[in-house]
């Protein structure tokens, strides 16, 4: 399959996709565009509660485990500056072994649980937890499953609100995908509930440059993926930076480890962690539209060239300076992102970051419904137990 092109790849029957295993995960890519819209409306239709929901509170926290805490990385700091609400993204894990002295002080405090399956025992555990010990806390759960745990266990309590997100986002492959952008649109509606029109032209907008990129990112990034590099660093500023921390994770995941992955903010990147960058090393680079962070954006890719670093950049963004790219680079074009704002732009960073995993994983040999071929990882963590008892903060 390695030798096949995108656009092949892409127009095989539906029975030979299954059986080479990509038939899920490239189905779940591509389908992001359409299932934002029907996000976006399902989030109208609850605009009252959540209204209610946010009645009066001081303080916001994003929690869910591996992907779904990444999902609130990207929306926290869009949240935070609509509502001027203090606005966290912690993960369940944290949650579950460190109580309430993970959480801001802050009271009343909403606690937006994030979940693919709602199947997660750290999720599961750390909801439950909190409504125990907590009763200021309120809970609004965003899940893509209507059966799992979390949707069904905790419909009937006044003190959580749950919102089911389309099935079609409930990924059937192994790796998050189409899940995990649209609980990001979900979420980007908080900062929209008194103006719901703004909300959708931003998820209209949102569907537009995410099918370009799919469409048109298609045959830059099978052949990146399909170089010999063995390590790849993901770059981005602010908001961006949580879509870094999935597109490497994806990356990760895709090819069962054989690429290690790195992600760092571009300021951060020489403190250290550039010496990660060898010759075999490609760097993503998801650039802001935002005149001032891009100039020091800007500043280090140049570094990166003046010390040749790397095997190549690969450069995700809305005008991209040409004189960036070397002569291997490649280059993703988003319209439209300067529109959206960075603050709004991690879904479409995060699908680059999935179709360029997506290609890797092939040239690997892997199928990219289920990678991990020796179960190291499923698609729903194991069941493990539960130590809630003498939890620190108590």
């Amino acid at each position: 399959m390695t030798g096949l092109t995108a656009t092949e790849l892409l127009s095989r029957p539906e029975a030979e996709q299954e059986r080479d295993g990509y038939f899920h995960t490239l189905r779940e890519i591509r389908q992001q565009p359409v299932t934002f819209l029907d996000t976006c409306e399902r989030i109208i239709r609850r605009t009252e509660d959540l209204k209610h929901c946010l009645r009066d509170v001081r303080s916001i926290v994003f929690t869910g485990s591996g992907s779904s805490e990444y999902v609130g990385d990207c929306v926290r700091l869009a949240i935070q500056r609509s509502l001027r609400i203090t606005s966290q993204a912690i993960g369940s894990g944290m949650v579950l072994t460190h109580g309430n002295m993970a959480l801001p002080p802050l009271r009343p405090l909403l606690m937006v649980s994030v979940a693919r399956s709602g199947d997660s025992p750290e999720s599961v555990g750390a909801l439950q937890l909190l409504i125990n010990r907590e009763p200021e806390i309120r809970h609004l759960v965003i899940t893509c499953n209507a059966r799992g745990k979390l949707a069904t266990q905790y419909r009937n309590d006044p003190r959580v609100t749950v919102i089911n997100l389309d099935d079609r986002t409930n990924d059937r492959s192994l790796v998050m995908t189409s899940s995990f952008t649209n609980m990001a649109v979900s979420l980007l509606g908080l900062g929209f509930l008194e103006a719901p029109e703004t909300y959708r032209s931003l998820c209209r907008q949102l569907s537009s440059t995410s099918e370009h990129v799919i469409e048109a990112g298609i045959e830059v990034l099978a052949p990146v993926g399909r170089r010999d590099f063995g390590r790849a660093v993901f770059l981005a500023s602010g908001s961006g930076f949580g879509a870094a921390r999935e597109a490497a994770l994806k990356m990760l995941e895709m090819t069962a480890g054989r690429v290690s992955t790195l992600c760092e903010t571009y300021l951060g990147f020489r403190h250290g962690p550039m010496s990660y960058v060898d010759r075999n090393s490609l760097v993503v680079c998801f650039l802001s539209s935002q005149p001032k962070l891009r100039v020091y954006e800007i500043d280090l890719l140049r570094e990166l060239d003046r010390k040749k670093l790397g095997l190549l950049k690969l450069i995700a963004g809305e005008n991209i300076p040409r004189d960036l790219l070397r002569e291997k680079d490649g280059a993703i074009e988003c319209p439209g992102l300067g529109t959206l704002g960075d603050e709004n732009a991690g879904p479409v960073y995060v699908i680059v970051g999935q179709l360029l995993a997506f290609f890797r994983c092939l040239k690997e040999g892997l199928r990219p419904d289920s990678p991990s071929e020796s179960g190291v990882i499923n698609r729903v963590v194991e069941s493990f137990q539960l130590h809630i008892e003498g939890e620190n903060g108590s």
